[in-house]
């Protein structure tokens, strides 16, 4: 409702595109540590951020049948990522929400915050918490748990 529905942009306007966008341009990954609008000029280097559902649900939260409604758009977006490429979940529900798209085993592929999975179509799927807002001042996630996930993502770019 304030965020990407909004704006235009995943994570802009909300709460948890504070701490994303800070992020990716601290890993140099995007033009600016803020984004303000879809056309504030922000521009992203080398990905691309999407979302598991292209609606807002019901107290902010999908549910099954919600993913699995919007679920063929993610799953064009991944198939347009290049065969090596990383794929980074924020939470539970975009995890389980890409597994879907690449019609993986949820039970193969369990979530946990920093995880590493090597897919068997040479893409590896990271995952952190949600940079949530609840996330965030519960202290569940910090920006260093955040950042380290980004640094070993960086590390897995710059080894190719």
């Amino acid at each position: 409702m304030h965020g990407a529905n909004r704006t235009g942009r995943p994570f802009t306007g909300d709460f948890a595109g504070i701490l994303l966008y800070q992020t990716l341009h601290r890993f140099g990954l995007a033009s600016a540590p803020v984004s303000l609008h879809g056309d504030d000029g922000l521009t992203l280097t080398g990905c691309r951020i999407t979302n598991a559902v292209k609606c807002l649900p019901p107290q902010n939260k999908p549910d099954r049948g919600e993913i699995k409604q919007c679920n063929r758009y993610l799953k064009t977006e991944l198939n347009a990522l290049r065969e090596e490429g990383i794929i980074l979940a924020l939470g539970t529900i975009a995890h389980q929400a890409v597994l879907l798209a690449l019609e993986l085993k949820q039970s193969r592929y369990p979530f946990g915050h920093g995880a590493r999975h090597l897919l068997p179509d040479g893409r590896t799927l990271y995952d952190s918490y949600h940079c949530s807002r609840y996330n965030t001042q519960t202290r569940r996630l910090s920006p260093a748990m955040f950042e380290a996930v980004f640094a070993d993502i960086t590390r897995d770019l710059n080894s190719d």
